[in-house]
Formats: structure tokens, sequence, C-alpha cells
């Protein structure tokens, strides 16, 4: 055979292996977070961005706003539809908001839960796919668990006032039931709990009232916002000699909380790695890789004392870090 030839069908070959993969598109992922009100969620975005450019993915976020936007995050439900996802990777604004419905929403589209809570009935079982998170239980038990180590029974009464964010989020139950439990034997004694959505402005106020109120307050316990506010209003007022400060999650402002020694204790879950972990989850399952369904990071306790930059890394965005929203794969 003469060599112009054999370079005809070999050139054909190369140009059939080639539009082969670009035929192939990448796959499409939606993600949905609650909100992005604090840096909790931006550390979750910048884990699944990261992730979806390593895997070559499409990715597209939404934002709900906040827990009480039900009706705004099921409409962007039918927005990732609408987009044609393949997958979606929801943070549920409530654990119970797709009880029965979740389908109705997404269609056949393949739904992994991250970080938040979701729970559906049997039959919509079948269309969640993979779960990533923490039992907060843990993550208000590890502080309630210092708490009562540090006040035990007979050491005299201690008075805690429990900010812990807003009632409707998925995590705010699991974490007062594990406070609870971990502080009942000892002398921690809750003499407020006051609930806002995790706005500054509104856990400010919540701050402020814990404050006037309670000359006799000794901790406050809240959500990273919340702990982020009291750490200027307690300045302000001239009462970081006699409050101190645990967050039931880690933030950006909590970690410098806790660098600066105004911060005692925050227990993490590790959200970076959270949004890596879904996105892997989604890319397996499309891929049709074998992959551990039900996944979570393991809870570090963080102080003062014991800052692991492995833990940080795998926890918090980077400084300037700004909310990504759309990614492209190819």
């Amino acid at each position: 055979m003469s060599k112009k030839n054999l370079f005809c069908p070999i050139f054909a070959a190369a140009l059939l292996i080639s539009s082969s993969y670009a035929v192939a598109s990448p796959e499409k992922i939606c993600a949905i977070y609650p909100h992005l009100k604090d840096s909790y969620w931006l550390s979750v975005n910048y884990g699944m961005v990261q992730e979806a450019k390593k895997r070559h993915v499409d990715l597209k976020v939404f934002e709900s706003g906040g827990y009480p936007n039900i009706e705004k995050q099921r409409a962007q439900l039918l927005s990732c539809r609408q987009w044609n996802a393949d997958a979606i990777i929801l943070g549920t604004v409530s654990p119970t908001a797709y009880k029965h419905d979740l389908s109705t929403y997404t269609g056949d589209v393949p739904v992994f839960a991250t970080v938040n809570h979701l729970i559906v009935d049997k039959a919509q079982s079948e269309h969640v796919k993979g779960v990533v998170g923490v039992d907060w239980y843990w993550m208000g038990y590890k502080v309630g668990h210092y708490l009562a180590k540090k006040h035990p029974k007979g050491s005299g009464v201690t008075a805690v006032a429990l900010l812990p964010g807003p009632r409707s989020s998925g995590g705010t139950k699991p974490v007062i039931l594990g406070f609870l439990e971990a502080i009942k034997n000892s002398d921690i004694k809750i003499v407020e709990t006051l609930w806002a959505d995790n706005d500054k402005e509104l856990q400010r106020n919540l701050i402020q009232q814990v404050i006037e109120d309670y000359e006799e307050v000794a901790y406050i316990v809240g959500s990273a916002v919340a702990i982020e506010a009291a750490i200027s209003e307690l300045r302000s007022s001239e009462k970081e000699d006699t409050i101190e400060l645990l967050s039931i999650y880690l933030s950006h402002g909590v970690y410098r909380g806790l660098l600066r020694d105004k911060v005692e204790l925050a227990p993490t879950d590790k959200m970076v790695e959270q949004g890596r972990i879904s996105v892997r989850q989604a890319t397996s399952y499309l891929r049709q890789i074998p992959f551990q369904k039900d996944q979570a990071p393991s809870i570090e306790v963080l102080s003062p004392t014991h800052l692991s930059s492995l833990a940080i890394e795998e926890s918090l965005s980077p400084t300037g870090y700004r909310p990504i929203f759309s990614v492209q794969g190819d």
C-alpha cells in the first residue's frame, strides 16, 4: 500500500476519535444553597468550584436568600431542570420542605443532599442518590461537653445565652438537642434562647439584648454570625472580660476570633471538604463510578491553642474569595 493510501484510513480514524471526544460534553451539575449570608456556604461554594474544575464538569449555582424562602428554592429547582442539569446538589432550606414532593420539582434528575439534613419519604428517597453532611447533634454536643467539663455539677451555676440562628434552619434543632444532652449533668444553665435569621444586624440586636437584660450571663453560645457580631459588641460594651464566646460552627470571622483569643471554642464540620465530596458524588454517579452514598468529614474542635492548618484548609475558603456561580467544564 502506498503512503498516500495508508494516510487516508489513519487520518479518518483520527478524525473519528477526536470527534467522539468533541461530542461528549461536560456533565451539568446544578447546586442550590440556602443562602450565602455568611462564610460557611461561601466555603462550601469554594470546595464545589475547585472540585468542578478538577472533574471538568459544568457547575451552576443558585442561593435561596435565607431559610424562610422555601418557594424561592422550589423555583430554583425548576430552574435547574430548565438548564437541563444532569444532577442537582441541594442544600435545603428546611429538612421537611420536600418530604413528599421532591420529584415534583426535580423530575428524574438525581439529587445529592449537602450539609443540611433532607428528610424524604420512601417514594421520594429513590431520587436521592447521595448525602453529604455531619449530624449537627454532635456539633452542639461538643460545645456543651466542653462547658460541662469546665463547670461540673457542684461548681456553681453558670449562665449561658443561646443564639443558635434561625428557628427553621436544618441544623438548629439537632445542635440544641446535642448541647442540652451534654450539659444536663453540669452546672451550666441556659437563661435565654433567642432566634433570628443569620443576618448580621439581626444577630447584633440579639447580642445587645443579652448584654442589656442578662447581667449574669458568662457565656454566649451561638451561630458564627452571632459570635462575629458579639466580638465587636462585647468590646464596645466593655464586657470582653466577663462574657466568653463559643461558636457552634466555624467561619472566617470566628477563625480570626480564635486567633486573637476572642473566641474560646468552635467545632468545624469542614465545609470546603463537604463541597468537594458533593461534587465527587454527583460526578461519580453520572460516570457510573462506585461511590459511598452517605459521607461526612470528621468534626474537629478548634480553640486558640488548637488550630490545625489542615482543618482550616478543609474548612475555609481563601481570604478574599468571592462566590462563583458558574463553572465551565470544557
